[in-house]
């Protein structure tokens, strides 16, 4: 079993790790140490300080108007539109001097009843006594969503550019090759929890808000830094909120969206704004959702104790239990051969293999469909120059570099001890021809900034780049130098000029986990 004890030791306190070069990562006292290359995208330091973020829900803003007596089935249509059945009982309920006795009474007996079927699903499902605020902030890909300045991130596929959500619900786009960065800005983006640019499309980005999807459409030669809302389509569905995952199809065909109060997946047709529910009975709802790069398969998480693998060929899919906790991420190979995920509450890494006709499932022992524990996490203890640390524990994120060579994995780490903290761990990685884990090394910050969100640059020409956002609103961009087993390449010839301590060999040699071994 592979653990994070075959690692070389973090970093002392006050080193921050710059890039990999030559199979080994380089770190400094400072980011200045770092020689920026051309290519760099912008870093960036986002203080929650700056940033304001809604402090009145809308529905608090009646105080502000003059009260006026409206009439009761004014009230029951606006208690309909606010609350749905619940909200519509209520009122008649307690408005017992304008309607029949017969009809307070039968209102009274069903909401008695509605509301001992939602606490009884509530006892089943307990995410769904949440509040949305509360609920995004469970199930986001993000460590912190409810308390960093920096909420969700996407890369463009195509183009050397970003986009953020940030605390105030506004989005902003920055692209390396120009100094104007468009806000936006809708007063349906609220408590955004995921980001996705559209496949082979300049413009196109999907936010997933608390109450809809909002599909921007914004023109990249533009030089406005503020695009008007009426470049937004909302995509809403009754019972589908809040989103909390996105995924459009390679193509850009389909785009996918998941809320943990639905147990329906909306497959959207944005240009004709309309969508196909795919529902089966069981998990809650849908918590995440991660399309495989060859197009075949979908993982679609559920809040309970089992995840889905959706073909779409023919839509169907296949359910997979599991024993402890829910599904809390995933990512693919390139190939879409294979799937990597984690489970809420454990720290070990599992990978399922698919055969290349979607449908049919690899055993990995013997004929059996199963999936396999290929890395263990768990909390180790490392001697350092600055004394004892530990590090791993429980996942959160992972992500996996499109030519499926380094694989980083966001931990924790635990709360309860002083010395714990939470680390990005990267594996060196090969599909093909068998599945092979090597460690790497762990990826830290400046002291006191923990990581909270982490993706791959999509097509980064010299090996694999991986943003990460930290809890104190810092984005930075760790390159990874290596010559790709799949483009033989005499030399590297880029790497930055800047010194570092060498180190043994032996841990870049070591396997971790091999498929021929397991």
């Amino acid at each position: 079993m592979c653990s994070l004890s075959l690692f070389p030791p973090p970093l002392p306190a006050g080193h921050v790790t710059l890039y990999e070069s030559n199979n080994e990562l380089v770190s400094a006292t400072s980011l200045d140490n770092y020689q920026r290359q051309d290519w760099d995208p912008p870093s960036l330091l986002i203080p929650k300080e700056t940033l304001k973020p809604h402090s009145r829900l809308e529905s608090s803003s009646k105080a502000a108007f003059i009260h006026h007596q409206e009439t009761l089935w004014m009230r029951s249509a606006n208690a309909w539109h606010d609350a749905g059945l619940s909200g519509l009982l209520d009122e008649i309920a307690n408005s017992a001097d304008e309607v029949p006795r017969c009809m307070k009474v039968g209102a009274c007996c069903s909401l008695a009843i509605l509301r001992w079927v939602s606490s009884l699903h509530g006892s089943l499902f307990p995410h769904l006594t949440l509040s949305s605020e509360d609920m995004v902030a469970e199930f986001s890909q993000a460590a912190d969503w409810a308390g960093c300045s920096v909420r969700a991130l996407a890369w463009h596929p195509h183009t050397d550019k970003f986009a953020v959500a940030l605390l105030d619900d506004s989005v902003r786009v920055h692209n390396a090759k120009s100094s104007t960065a468009p806000t936006l800005k809708h007063r349906l983006q609220r408590n955004v929890s995921a980001l996705a640019w559209k496949p082979l499309c300049a413009s196109a980005l999907a936010v997933a808000c608390q109450n809809c999807v909002l599909v921007w459409h914004v023109d990249p030669s533009s030089l406005s830094t503020r695009p008007s809302s009426g470049c937004a389509q909302v995509l809403s569905q009754p019972g589908h909120s809040p989103v909390t995952s996105l995924a459009w199809s390679p193509s850009g065909a389909i785009l996918l969206s998941a809320s943990p109060v639905d147990t329906a997946m909306m497959v959207w047709d944005v240009a004709g704004e309309s969508c196909v529910p795919l529902q089966r009975v069981g998990g809650g709802g849908v918590t995440f959702l991660s399309w495989a790069p060859d197009g075949s398969r979908v993982l679609a998480a559920t809040p309970s104790a089992l995840f889905r693998v959706w073909e779409t060929s023919m839509w169907t899919c296949e359910r997979w239990p599991t024993l402890t906790g829910r599904c809390q991420t995933g990512c693919w190979s390139p190939d879409g051969s294979r799937l990597l995920f984690s489970v809420q509450g454990e720290s070990v890494i599992y990978a399922l293999s698919f055969a290349n006709t979607p449908g049919e499932l690899l055993g990995q022992a013997g004929d059996s469909k199963s999936s396999v524990i290929v890395a263990d996490l768990s909390e180790t203890t490392f001697e350092t120059s600055s004394g004892e640390t530990s590090v791993g524990g429980e996942i959160q994120t992972l992500v996996w570099d499109p030519r499926g060579e380094r694989l980083a994995v966001l931990l924790k780490g635990n709360p309860e001890k002083s010395d714990s903290r939470s680390i990005i761990a990267v594996f060196k990685t090969r599909t093909s021809p068998i599945f092979e884990l090597l460690p790497c090394g762990f990826v830290q910050g400046e002291e006191g900034a923990d990581p909270h969100l982490i993706h791959f640059h999509p097509h980064f020409q010299k090996g694999a780049l991986l943003t990460v956002c930290w809890c104190n609103g810092r984005i930075s961009h760790i390159p990874f130098y290596f010559v790709s087993a799949g483009v033989p390449r005499p030399s590297l010839g880029y790497s930055p000029p800047v010194p570092y301590p060498s180190r043994g060999s032996e841990v870049s040699e070591r396997l971790l986990f091999s498929e021929l071994g397991s």
